[in-house]
């Protein structure tokens, strides 16, 4: 039989999608009796086209999910789409056309690209966050969780363009300037919607300490965005005034050092320290400047440290001294109380400040065996001493006096110890069209009023249409006229949207059963399936979407939806695709397009590239040769097969004991291969390393059925199906037919992943070279399992190595476990 050079990968991969299409092997239910495994990727914004990042998160997933059915686990593995959000709604105004017509469009192309690269996804489960049968359910979820006092609203400030009447997003103000007209943004103070993540601090914080299976950088990140701290929450009286001024620092041994203190722009206090005051128009023209820098400025660039003196002062209780207090543009509201004592000799930004409006600076913690003296200080001293200038407190050690000095304010009734988060409550509102609609009415009558559960959902007007062009739902009117639940009167529907992040949030818990209908979730199924046993996706997603996640899970769980603390048991951040230096990105022009490398090379060849190239934790470096490599490989396993087409139908079973020679060999590689695969599986995903241990198998099997010493079938018959089930979750298609041409009756889908017999891997001998000084001078015929000691003893003992050492004794002798001996004469 004439063997083509290469496989028609296009007639194999349609044939295996449309049997998998139709025999749907994926699909599992939780009443089914087999251990569970829930695998997910981070399901992706329906941009339009898949990239080489999905490709590779994707394949990460799928090889998880194959390898895990292999092993006999009920497997459930989903995929759907996070649809709302700023990015379709602006390409849809760009496009003139609706968002809903964008999404929905770009759903159904991207579905096809991800069925052609042949990821076995339950296709039952998919969830698109844009569909009103999904964020009813959200709605529902937003109005429990208001009952339960998770949710309020308060006046927050936004960015705002006159010209086009609209809230912004961040992404939207271009230089200071909306992104649509070019007109300046300004900000804007406006009620807006949040979540209180806050009540669950200590236990989101807490709670990183069950999370073994996640990266230490990942836990390290949310644990310092949640910025647990403590220390002391003191009263500043204001001077002449009833108002007092509460800070938290967890630096109460400097307080003696404060010389001025520093407000937040927005801080509450503020209008009634200026009023009537001959400071009042330029702190307030220093306030309106400051919140527009504010808007306009880099998320990664810190403006310079700038301030306005209020013309007011405050007393430290602690020595009664006057404290002017100015406004500060680095004090920000969302942190701590919104006001900051300042001590410029043991704070390197209110340092510089200091020195830029020329304030005191005092020392309060001297070094040991050094004496500090402010005016020649070139920057803050931060590190532990002893107390000065500190009243009764000198001479203590500054980390001992801190617990000292909280007890001080709590005797005499100015202050407490206090436990502060960095983490802020979840602002959820949004002012633009496209998302899930907030469920509330507002009545000059009864407030703010819950939309009745029967009433859900509140769908987004003109969806339905997928037509014409669409505006926020604050100039709807429409839309907006509403009757109140509870008078019947005139009411006014709420016009905020919901963050996108609400909708990931919880999405992997619809996906337990998302054709539920009496409820947001199946409790049964949520309870069988969860948590996600392996969760993939981008680092930069390892802070928010993980959090809120997180916390979501938590409140499901007090809600009495859930029974887990966590959702996410094991989770993987895989590298970015790089090419030319830098990520594959549109902007950038480097996007290399999987689209064109399936129709050249097939899907099996570009998964098993995206696999092979670097481990997963790692960034890929695109390489197009490493796209020819993975095929030419393809190419050659397909060609051996069935080259031995006559040894894979033999039926003789394998008889380890009586092999020898070549024979054993395989046999041997054989069963190395099972253990090496499935360690690097097991042990940390590194498919690159599990896939070179593949090609070592078929190399070693062209070379040995190539050369003239016979080998029983059996073993060339287990050597290559071994192949074919280890690369199957790798290359499903490629796999699936090769084991259906080897006379199998049943789909690879049904097997099961080999296990390898221990005393099969055993080396029997071992030539380990014996080095002196560096030069090789023997080599020894060992057991395999040979100790160090009677290593060194034979390697010493050897007739070369002792003519070599002419009776000199070695200083040194190094082994290196089964490979060789070093000797240093």
């Amino acid at each position: 039989m004439q063997i083509s050079d290469k496989y028609d990968f296009q007639a194999i991969e349609q044939k295996w999608q449309q049997r998998w299409e139709s025999e749907t092997p994926y699909r599992v239910d939780h009443n089914s009796a087999g251990e569970k495994y829930y695998v997910l990727e981070m399901f992706p914004y329906p941009s339009g086209r898949i990239h080489m990042g999905h490709v590779r998160n994707y394949s990460i997933g799928d090889v998880i999910a194959r390898y895990k059915r292999l092993q006999g686990y009920d497997v459930i593995h989903p995929m759907g789409w996070d649809a709302f959000g700023l990015p379709a709604e602006n390409a849809a105004m760009k496009r003139g056309i609706h968002p809903a017509a964008w999404t929905y469009d770009n759903i159904d192309y991207m579905r096809t690209q991800l069925k052609e690269l042949g990821l076995s996804y339950d296709w039952q489960r998919e969830l698109a966050t844009c569909n009103p049968k999904y964020y009813r359910w959200e709605q529902q979820l937003f109005l429990e969780m208001l009952e339960k006092g998770l949710i309020y609203r308060k006046e927050t400030t936004v960015n705002w363009c006159n010209d086009c009447q609209t809230v912004l997003a961040r992404e939207q103000v271009v230089d200071g300037l909306c992104w649509r007209c070019d007109q300046p943004v300004v900000p804007k103070t406006m009620y807006g919607w949040f979540f209180k993540i806050t009540d669950y601090a200590e236990e989101l914080l807490a709670d990183l300490d069950k999370l073994s299976g996640w990266p230490e950088k990942v836990v390290t990140m949310q644990r310092n965005w949640i910025g647990k701290s403590t220390g002391l929450a003191c009263d500043f009286q204001v001077e002449e005034m009833e108002e007092q001024i509460t800070i938290f620092t967890t630096r109460p041994d400097t307080i003696f050092g404060v010389t001025f203190m520093s407000l937040a722009a927005e801080h509450p206090l503020i209008p009634s320290l200026i009023q009537g005051s001959d400071r009042e128009q330029a702190v307030q023209e220093y306030i309106e400047a400051t919140l527009l820098e504010k808007q306009r400025a880099s998320a990664d660039k810190e403006p310079d440290k700038t301030g306005v003196f209020t013309g007011r002062y405050c007393i430290n209780p602690y020595n009664g001294e006057r404290v002017p207090i100015y406004v500060a543009n680095f004090v920000l509201m969302e942190y701590g109380t919104g006001a900051v004592m300042a001590v410029p000799a043991h704070d390197q930004r209110d340092f510089e400040f200091a020195r830029k409006y020329q304030l005191p600076v005092r020392v309060v913690i001297q070094p040991e065996g050094e004496q500090l003296d402010p005016a020649t200080m070139e920057e803050a001293f931060t590190q532990p001493g002893r107390l000065a200038n500190s009243g009764a407190f000198d001479g203590l050690d500054s980390i001992a006096a801190q617990q000292t000095l909280i007890v001080h304010a709590q005797e005499h009734g100015f202050g407490q110890p206090h436990i502060t988060f960095r983490l802020r409550d979840w602002g959820i509102s949004r002012q633009r069209y496209w998302g899930a609609p907030i469920p509330v009415i507002h009545c000059e009558e009864c407030g703010i009023v819950p939309v009745p559960v029967t009433e859900l959902p509140v769908v987004l007007p003109g969806a339905e249409h997928e037509s014409g062009v669409h505006t926020p739902l604050h100039q709807q009117e429409e839309f907006i006229a509403a009757s109140c639940p509870c008078c019947g009167r005139d009411a006014r529907r709420e016009t905020d949207t919901m963050d996108t992040f609400v909708e990931s949030s919880w999405y992997y818990v619809r996906y337990t059963n998302p054709q539920y209908t009496d409820g947001p979730i199946d409790k049964e199924a949520a309870n069988h399936w969860l948590g996600v046993d392996q969760y993939i996706g981008g680092v930069e997603h390892a802070i928010l979407h993980l959090l809120y996640s997180r916390f979501f899970t938590k409140v499901l769980r007090d809600l009495g939806y859930l029974q887990i603390d966590e959702p996410f048991v094991n989770l993987l951040t895989q590298g970015m695709v790089i090419k030319n230096g830098a990520k594959m990105s549109k902007s950038k022009g480097n996007v290399v397009d999987p689209d064109e490398l399936i129709k050249q090379f097939g899907a099996d060849t570009v998964r098993l590239f995206s696999l092979f190239a670097a481990p997963p934790e790692r960034d890929l470096e695109w390489n197009a040769q490493g796209v020819e490599g993975a095929s030419r490989f393809l190419n050659r396993v397909h060609r051996l097969v069935h080259q031995q087409l006559g040894c894979c139908t033999a039926s003789d079973p394998v008889e380890a004991e009586q092999l020898q020679g070549a024979a054993k060999q395989l046999h041997r590689k054989t069963h190395q291969t099972i253990q090496r695969v499935s360690e690097n599986i097991e042990s940390n995903f590194h498919f690159n390393t599990a896939i070179s241990g593949i090609m070592e198998l078929v190399n070693l099997t062209t070379t040995l059925v190539s050369a003239a010493e016979e080998i029983p079938p059996a073993v060339v018959r287990e050597a290559l199906e071994t192949v074919l089930v280890l690369l199957y979750p790798m290359v499903p298609h490629f796999s699936a037919e090769l084991w259906e041409a080897t006379g199998h009756g049943t789909t690879l889908d049904s097997a099961r992943w080999p296990s390898y017999d221990r005393e099969a891997v055993k080396e029997e001998q071992l030539t380990i070279v014996v080095q002196v000084n560096g030069k090789v001078r023997a080599k020894l015929e060992v057991a395999s399992d040979i100790e160090d000691e009677p290593l060194k003893e034979l390697a010493l003992a050897n007739e070369k190595v002792v003519n070599f050492l002419q009776e000199k004794q070695p200083k040194k002798v190094i082994v290196v476990k089964k490979k060789l001996v070093n000797i240093v004469a």
